[in-house]
């Protein structure tokens, strides 16, 4: 099956357009579109409107997760209900499965939190603010790896907006690595199992990577991928990715 992977629209109220021909091009050309977060600017229900209409006509599923910029305004659970009654599946430490070409793919959807990587993480030590701070990056983890060993697909797919290994987030300061994603994500994969990881929140990085058990990684942020989205091709048998 073919995928296709955007992440970091960054929809404003002055989007209108923006990538709506992208969008229905893609009826064609995939079978499913994955949206890996930062889908408006500030998270806003006016943001979400011209989004949504952009997306209006799309007839392949639509997978998503929010990120960090969707949860700025404090309007998270609109955003999710009108992204919901505008055909958009919203995951957040949860799953859904999409039958196509005869096969199910299990998506196991989380927004991720950062806190670093081997070597240069945070730990649950010190302050309750730092304590708070690595215990939820914990939490969504192990959510994301019962949710993952809990598909019974053919293939299994992790959509986050933070990332789970550094690889992809080479181009970014070294300074905010420890902000852009965890180490925890990945492990939880590793352990779960997964075809394939998509992300995106790594403006300045890189597009391809991969988890330390050898499980392909792609940051489909748009602002680095200077296009509109990606495309993977995936298949049970090889069990490999390709773009």
């Amino acid at each position: 099956m073919r995928i296709a992977a955007a992440g970091d629209l960054h929809y404003d109220a002055r989007s209108r357009g923006k990538l709506r021909s992208h969008f229905q091009k893609l009826e064609g050309e995939a079978d499913l579109l994955l949206l890996a977060g930062d889908l408006t600017d500030t998270g806003t229900s006016e943001e979400t409107a011209v989004l949504i209409e952009d997306l209006k006509g799309l007839r392949i599923p639509i997978v998503a997760v929010l990120g960090n910029h969707d949860y700025h305004c404090n309007q998270v659970k609109e955003v999710r209900r009108m992204l919901g009654e505008g055909g958009v599946t919203v995951l957040e430490g949860d799953s859904t499965v999409v039958h196509c070409r005869e096969l199910s793919i299990g998506i196991a959807g989380t927004k991720g939190f950062a806190g670093g990587f081997e070597g240069a993480c945070g730990t649950v030590f010190g302050e309750p603010e730092m304590k708070a701070f690595i215990a939820h990056t914990e939490r969504v983890s192990h959510q994301l790896k019962e949710t993952l060993f809990s598909l019974e697909t053919d293939l299994k797919i992790a959509l986050l907006h933070y990332a789970p290994i550094r690889e992809t987030l080479a181009g970014e300061r070294a300074e905010v690595f420890p902000f852009l994603g965890s180490y925890l994500l990945g492990k939880a994969i590793d352990e779960a199992g997964a075809d394939l990881v998509v992300h995106g929140h790594a403006h300045h990085g890189r597009e391809r990577g991969m988890t330390r058990g050898g499980i392909p990684v792609r940051n489909a942020a748009i602002p680095m991928l200077k296009k509109a989205n990606l495309f993977y091709s995936l298949s049970p048998r090889a069990k490999k990715t390709h773009s």
